[in-house]
């Protein structure tokens, strides 16, 4: 649970990028939980992994419940998600994928899930998803890939592609465009 947190709470202190870890001080900490709604969602988040992982019962469901009603996400607890998530604004944001990777970003109503069968993305490293983006089937979404706003996503994307439009088509990848 505390090396995951510290790495969200690295993209923080620099939300464009990512603070060095000597720059994680307790006090910083506690300073930007005060500040930022999303970090302590961030929080709640990995506390309930961490005891739901421990076994504790029914404390872990009443946290994921907390975090619904007072932030508005859903983040489902069996989801290995990495450290350094930065979800900008979290009202409306389901996050439901078979694994997400390190220090992605989330901005706003964004949906990653299930399509038509029970099979969930997968999202690499360092993924950035646009507000009110949908992620949704048995797809994965390659390191440093960018997802646009409002794009609708049902097919795998590739590592550094940019992904618009609904449904969602690769534009470019790793900057270089991509002719249909």
């Amino acid at each position: 649970m505390i090396e995951p947190f510290r790495k969200d709470v690295q993209r923080w202190v620099i939300p464009s990028g990512f603070a060095d870890p000597s720059e994680v001080t307790f006090l910083r900490t506690l300073h930007l939980l005060y500040g930022h709604p999303s970090l302590r969602l961030m929080f709640w988040f990995r506390l309930a992994r961490w005891l739901k992982a421990k076994r504790i019962p029914s404390v872990p469901g009443m946290i994921y419940r907390r975090n619904l009603r007072r932030f508005g996400a859903e983040l489902r607890l069996d989801t290995p998600i990495g450290g350094g998530l930065y979800i900008a604004h979290p009202v409306g944001v389901v996050l439901s994928p078979d694994y997400m990777g390190e220090n992605c970003s989330v901005i706003s109503a964004v949906t990653i899930g299930m399509r038509n069968e029970l099979i969930f993305p997968k999202i690499g490293d360092r993924v950035f998803i646009g507000a009110g983006a949908r992620v949704l089937g048995d797809i994965t979404v390659g390191d440093d890939a960018l997802v646009g706003a409002n794009s609708v996503v049902v097919k795998d994307v590739p590592a550094g592609g940019t992904v618009v439009g609904i449904p969602g088509k690769v534009i470019s990848i790793y900057g270089e465009k991509v002719t249909a």
